[in-house]
């Protein structure tokens, strides 16, 4: 049996933010993913600089090896509508690869890791949790996405009655003719929304490589709504004719959308596994990156004692930072269809509101501050 002190379940952001945080605090930590790093991760893929600073991301180390596409405007429009062009005249977001940043942060993080190894057995046994017969901890963080299998055994049942986020995207390196032919602008994304505004597609050129994909919460007919926007771009010359045809799929949860049990005795759950995303934009990088920072905090106050009422500061930290979740949509407003897309149409092409409510507030969360590591407690118990 291999002991730790704690056992992250999931390699994305949340655990390797996680793990790295718990490292540096002096914790023995031990990582484990049922796939091997890199791997590819559907996302559109950028990041704020909210993000950066959270993460202590030493970028130009980063940039040295990896792909960090600077942005510094966005064109958006609902599909077929006029697009509205917003130039920001400085980086306010970075391009990344999601198999290379993955990849960095859980090297980086100084864990032990295991991969290539799935989750086929919880259990707890005198206080600690037993994982596949052969991992032992006292805490566990389920870190493992939509599925993770921490978040099913407190009770979670992906693909029941959860609303889901549904999306398909490939990512390629573009060829020097296909790089010729494409129109995108490297340092601006554009992002087009559906026409009946249950979710939006993107395309966003990062250096050489091109990502394209649409994400839904109806997942009824998403390739057929795919297999047409890929055809708009072409049509309209954004794209290369020649692109590849084979789309991954991923499901996510929209935080206030469902809501999950992240809490119990000598366990968490962070990231998509609780369900973070953003509801406007779909975005998981940075709920995820905060939560785990959270969740970390919360760990380190309780100093070895990881009871129930010592563990569940963590959901009033999750409610303060991103509202009180619920088990549907509460915040949609009613209106008739017809109204509603006639109002949609109008506004996302109103260059004042793609701006400040689009971008701003919907995309970079720029009027919420920074969360970043505490490194009080974190120097305190290194000291300990």
């Amino acid at each position: 049996m291999e002991n730790c002190d704690v056992l992250v379940i999931g390699g994305g952001p949340a655990g390797s933010t996680a793990a790295w945080r718990l490292r540096r605090a002096g914790y023995d930590v031990v990582v484990l993913d049922k796939q091997d790093f890199p791997r590819d991760k559907v996302c559109a893929g950028w990041i704020t600089p909210a993000v950066v600073r959270s993460l202590e991301l030493d970028t130009e180390a980063y940039r040295r090896d990896n792909v960090f596409q600077p942005i510094t405007g966005f064109s958006t429009s609902r599909l077929g509508d006029a697009e509205a062009e917003t130039d920001y005249g400085e980086e306010i977001s970075f391009g990344i690869r999601r198999r290379e940043f993955d990849n960095y942060l859980l090297r980086r993080s100084g864990a032990r890791l295991r991969l290539n190894e799935a989750v086929k057995s919880i259990a707890r046994r005198d206080g600690r949790w037993i994982v596949n017969d052969a991992l032992s901890a006292p805490l566990l963080i389920g870190a493992g996405g939509h599925f993770c299998p921490v978040a099913r055994h407190l009770g979670a049942r992906p693909g029941s009655r959860e609303s889901v986020v549904a999306a398909q995207e490939v990512e390629f390196h573009m060829s020097p003719s296909q790089q010729q032919r494409c129109r995108v602008d490297a340092q601006r994304p554009e992002l087009y929304f559906c026409r009946d505004l249950t979710g939006y597609a993107w395309v966003f050129r990062k250096g050489d490589y091109l990502n394209v994909g649409l994400g839904r919460e109806a997942s009824h007919r998403l390739a057929e709504q795919v297999a047409g926007f890929v055809e708009f771009l072409k049509q309209r010359g954004r794209i290369p004719a020649d692109i590849p045809d084979k789309f991954k799929g991923h499901a996510y949860i929209l935080y206030g959308h469902t809501r999950r049990n992240c809490v119990d005795e000598g366990v968490l759950l962070i990231g998509d596994a609780v369900g973070l995303a953003y509801p406007q934009s779909g975005e998981g990088i940075r709920p995820a990156v905060e939560s785990a920072l959270m969740a970390v905090d919360v760990v380190l106050a309780a100093a070895g004692d990881y009871a129930g009422p010592r563990l569940e500061p963590y959901l009033r930290r999750l409610e303060q930072r991103f509202g009180v979740a619920s088990d549907g949509n509460k915040a949609a407003v009613w209106l008739p269809d017809g109204l509603k897309q006639y109002l949609a149409g109008k506004l996302l092409g109103n260059k004042w509101f793609a701006r400040h409510v689009v971008m701003d507030r919907w995309f970079l969360h720029t009027h919420q501050a920074v969360l970043t590591p505490n490194s009080e407690l974190n120097s305190a118990r290194a000291r300990a």
